[in-house]
């Protein structure tokens, strides 16, 4: 699914703030080493990744979403009252229903808001934006507050030295309004192949596999995850979306001030930067510091480069994400 707004003949849709949360504890290579078979080397140069944030035991998806949504709503400057809507991505919901953007409309006091969730993995962020774009666009609703929050902490299989290492928790947002003369969210290029669904998901916990007593040894409400697969398919589907995004808002990758990549894997982000032949110091990286957070480590962070002041009123910008699905999203952004 590919959208072009460059004409603008919509009304666009611009980001007014931004805004991030991670919980305090911090889980690092070392402390793993003491769980499973794994050491801090090999999980720095297959990985990139040094720490990752765990969520504290009482602490749910929608904490952390609310937190990140009050940093947005601070960073923006408007009250939560004045939501129209709330767009929650996440794979890791308080529970199957309510929604969670339902539990972060009560925590932050948004009575107004239309509330509902979005489950593209790690791609659910830019997924969210588009949807809140579109009804900004058509004039239904006015200023959105988008949000991606994920407690993979709560769906890691500990014992499990291939996936355990990769994954931490967290909550990244942005609100979303129409502003006067800016360009906003350009363009968006999505895509989805769920004929590789098996490469990257949690088999149990649903309707197809729910979770029994006799099962429950079986932990397949747990993260699967076919590793050589995914980084082929996601180098691929993040070059191509990429690109694709690029076209269709007619720049090229020398105007784009700062990439925001969906932060898995260096060596992920490290591949895609020689194929766009531009220099890793373009991209915002903070994996180190979180490894990956699904649906929040692009919102994470975006708000982090903002903050940073990584690029400027007027600056253009490049979001990009791949997740099990498999899904996939590339957006432009004037900042």
């Amino acid at each position: 699914m590919s959208l072009n707004l460059k004409n603008n003949q919509f009304p666009s849709a611009s980001v007014l703030g931004t805004g991030s949360y991670v919980p305090e504890k911090i889980m690092t290579n070392a402390d793993l080493e003491k769980m499973v078979e794994t050491n801090d080397e090999w999980i720095r140069t297959r990985t990139g990744i040094r720490e990752r944030r765990i969520g504290a035991p009482h602490e749910t998806t929608s904490d952390m979403a609310a937190a990140a949504a009050q940093s947005a709503l601070e960073n923006a400057g408007i009250t939560a009252s004045e939501l129209s809507m709330i767009i929650c991505a996440t794979v890791t919901p308080d529970m199957f229903f309510p929604n969670t953007a339902c539990f972060v409309q009560a925590k932050i006091g948004a009575p107004q808001a239309v509330c509902f969730d979005v489950s593209a993995a790690c791609s659910g962020f830019l997924y969210a934006m588009e949807i809140a774009r579109q009804f900004i666009a058509v004039g239904t609703y006015k200023t959105i507050l988008v949000i991606g929050a994920d407690k993979l902490s709560s769906i890691v299989d500990w014992t499990d030295r291939n996936t355990c290492v990769l994954f931490g928790d967290g909550a990244g947002a942005a609100i979303l309004q129409h502003r006067e003369g800016a360009r906003g969210i350009i363009t968006t290029s999505m895509g989805s192949d769920g004929r590789l669904a098996d490469i990257l998901y949690t088999p149990g916990g649903g309707s197809a596999a729910p979770i029994t007593a006799e099962n429950v040894h079986e932990k397949l409400s747990t993260i699967r995850m076919n590793g050589r697969e995914t980084y082929k398919q996601a180098v691929k589907a993040m070059m191509e979306s990429s690109q694709q995004a690029l076209r269709q808002a007619g720049v090229t990758i020398d105007q784009i001030k700062c990439i925001i990549p969906h932060q898995a894997n260096l060596r992920i982000i490290e591949a895609i930067a020689d194929r766009l032949e531009v220099s890793l110091e373009k991209f915002h990286i903070n994996l180190d510091r979180y490894g990956n957070t699904s649906a929040a480590a692009v919102a994470i962070a975006f708000d982090e480069a903002a903050r940073q002041q990584r690029f400027q009123r007027g600056d253009l910008i490049l979001l990009v994400v791949f997740g099990g699905g498999l899904t996939w999203a590339a957006s432009v952004i004037q900042w």
